[in-house]
């Protein structure tokens, strides 16, 4: 028996190795809560929303060491409607599903369904990165600053940091045979920290983006009246963004944010164009209590009209820490449509029937 037992050690201790060097995480966010919204198509409107500052999401991620500094590495993330029981966009896996190999040294590369170079590089320097969701978002989340939509079938490479400096790319082919770029995706970007300051820069380009993505389309029962009609046509949508930050001292950081959206023949044959302009703060007073702040001026140009619609957005919000788990938080935000603005439409409802929309939440969001 003693023999035998001294014969399966080294097995049991080989099985218990491999165990150790691999690693699958069940993780997710259940987050749900009360909008009370002055003007949506001519009246007020009161509703429960799930995943508005963080999207309500379950999902499983992965490792295995290879050894060498070479791993495996797989992400399945599914996002869900809390209040319906909705999945995300209809789809098992909405936010992310996919798989690679990452190397402590030459980085990583992955498959699948993933976020592009804008949200990795230029989001974190956005207000709605930070804190509020996508209420807080440019209008209707116009230039993918609040990852309103992954890109599928993508192929994409993530540096290690050298010495502060991240820099990474994207690229998903269309899947058209003989039509090399239609509906093909581009994205690339890069971030440098050093210290208090940090900046981030990302561009991004979606060829047919009506079919490419599932963004703020036009659909039965929502209209984008910022940019629905641009996007429906549009040839490509094409996506600049840069993004700057400082920590004035430990509680208080300053964020800065600058986005060009292009439409390309998105307007009888011409292009569309807007640019966001953002500064937002975040204060710490507390190690329990957030508070973000910000305002947004958007400015666009119809080229086909050389109408200009104008935006103006007020974001602010209160968190408070129950625990390491679990938040409870205020929010309000309100929006001023002007020059050829017909109306307003904050990121998340339907248009005003005038040039003022105003959101205030209540909600409550859990993490585990």
């Amino acid at each position: 028996m003693k023999k035998n037992l001294a014969a399966a050690v080294p097995f049991l201790v080989a099985a218990c190795a491999a165990h150790a060097q691999s690693a699958v995480t069940l993780y997710g966010i259940v987050e749900d809560g009360a909008d009370f919204v002055s003007n949506v198509q001519g009246g007020h409107l009161t509703q429960l929303a799930s995943g508005v500052t963080a999207g309500s999401r379950w999902g499983v991620r992965g490792t295995e060491d290879l050894g060498g500094g070479l791993a495996t590495i797989f992400r399945l993330e599914s996002g869900f409607d809390l209040n319906s029981g909705r999945l995300g966009s209809g789809l098992a896996f909405s936010r992310n599903a996919y798989v690679g190999l990452r190397s402590n040294t030459l980085g990583t590369v992955t498959l699948g369904r993933q976020w592009d170079s804008i949200v990795d590089f230029v989001e974190p320097y956005t207000l709605n990165g930070n804190i509020g969701g996508y209420y807080f978002a440019h209008p209707n989340d116009m230039d993918n600053t609040d990852n309103g939509f992954p890109i599928s079938s993508a192929i994409k490479y993530a540096s290690p940091s050298i010495g502060g400096l991240t820099f990474g790319g994207l690229y998903a082919p269309g899947g058209i045979a003989g039509q090399f770029s239609n509906n093909a995706v581009v994205s690339a970007g890069a971030n440098y920290s050093a210290g208090p300051f940090g900046v981030g820069i990302g561009y991004l380009r979606i060829n047919d983006p009506q079919v490419s993505t599932q963004g703020y389309q036009n659909y039965p029962g929502f209209t984008n009246a910022v940019y629905g009609g641009f996007l429906a046509n549009a040839r490509a949508q094409k996506v600049f963004g840069v993004g700057v930050s400082y920590r004035v001292f430990e509680p208080l950081r300053l964020l800065a944010d600058f986005t060009n959206t292009i439409f390309q023949q998105g307007s009888a044959g011409h292009d569309a164009t807007f640019q966001n302009y953002e500064l937002s703060a975040l204060y710490n007073p507390t190690p329990a209590v957030t508070i973000g702040a910000g305002y947004t001026y958007t400015t666009g140009r119809d080229h086909a009209t050389d109408g200009e619609p104008k935006y103006s957005q007020f974001n602010f919000t209160v968190e408070y820490a129950l625990s390491k788990r679990t938040s409870v938080y205020v929010l309000g935000v309100f929006q001023k449509a002007a020059g050829d603005a017909q109306f307003a439409q904050i990121a998340g409802f339907n248009p005003s029937s005038n040039q003022k929309q105003a959101v205030g939440r209540v909600g409550i969001r859990s993490v585990f």
